[in-house]
């Protein structure tokens, strides 16, 4: 009987500590806001504050790993993206374990890894054996929710292929990926973003003038900071591709 009751108080313990849906709600709301200088901040505090009460609760590991990808996909400097996508990375792997069923860190360890090997180098990264444990997570995150975070499973599978040194590359399968994403979010101006830069590399700028301009016209109101941040990177291929256009 003691075990029992010891059992059960225990588990009230720990749900008791589980992270409260309205502090989920605003850390949700702070990521709406995460591109302001004010909203990054408050949602870092947030995030700490809360990790330190309840660290291995999983919604508030996944959201911490959501946000250090942010800020290593936009990191300025490479060393600063190793080390935020190594950081993804670890704390993405931490929440594969605690909800191996749940497509959140399969999908976040898999970016994590990519920005890693973006910033040490493709090649650097393919004789790490990167590329292997890349796939591993990304492919179980496709298999999840290929709908996930505006469809950024498939994205980072279209991106993987854009990216493999030749004669890994494949521009075609890169191109299919982000059709299938556009298919399922039409909104995501990254998918438009990634699709002229393949388009370009793939000789083709007069669709890749097009792409682009999905992303100079597009809404930013599915997600602000994400669209501001993708048209402002816009602005450098849009300048490519005339280049080639001329």
């Amino acid at each position: 009987m003691r075990l029992i009751l010891f059992a059960l108080c225990s588990f009230v313990a720990v749900s008791a500590r589980a992270a409260e849906p309205e502090l989920l709600a605003r850390l949700d709301a702070l990521h709406e806001r995460r591109g302001e200088a004010e909203g990054g901040k408050a949602l870092e505090a947030e995030l700490k504050a809360a990790l330190s009460v309840t660290p291995d609760d999983f919604e508030l590991v996944w959201r911490q790993a959501r946000q250090l990808q942010w800020q290593a996909d936009g990191a300025a400097s490479e060393k600063l993206k190793k080390v935020l996508g190594r950081q993804t990375w670890d704390v993405a792997e931490k929440a594969v374990k605690l909800a191996p069923n749940r497509v959140e860190g399969h999908y976040f360890a898999a970016a994590g890894i990519g920005a890693y090997s973006q910033a040490v180098g493709v090649m650097k990264a393919l004789g790490e054996g990167l590329e292997g444990k890349f796939n591993e997570r990304l492919d179980a995150a496709i298999k999840l929710d290929s709908g996930f975070y505006g469809a950024a499973p498939l994205l980072a599978k279209g991106r993987y292929y854009y990216e493999l040194p030749w004669p890994k590359r494949d521009l075609k399968k890169s191109a299919e990926y982000y059709e299938k994403a556009i298919q399922q979010h039409p909104e995501m101006l990254r998918a438009y973003y990634f699709l002229a830069e393949t388009l370009l590399r793939d000789d083709k700028a007069k669709e890749a003038r097009n792409a682009i301009q999905k992303v100079k016209q597009g809404s930013v109101a599915y997600d602000p900071s994400e669209g501001r941040r993708i048209q402002e990177w816009a602005k450098k291929v849009e300048a490519d591709i005339e280049e080639e256009l001329k």
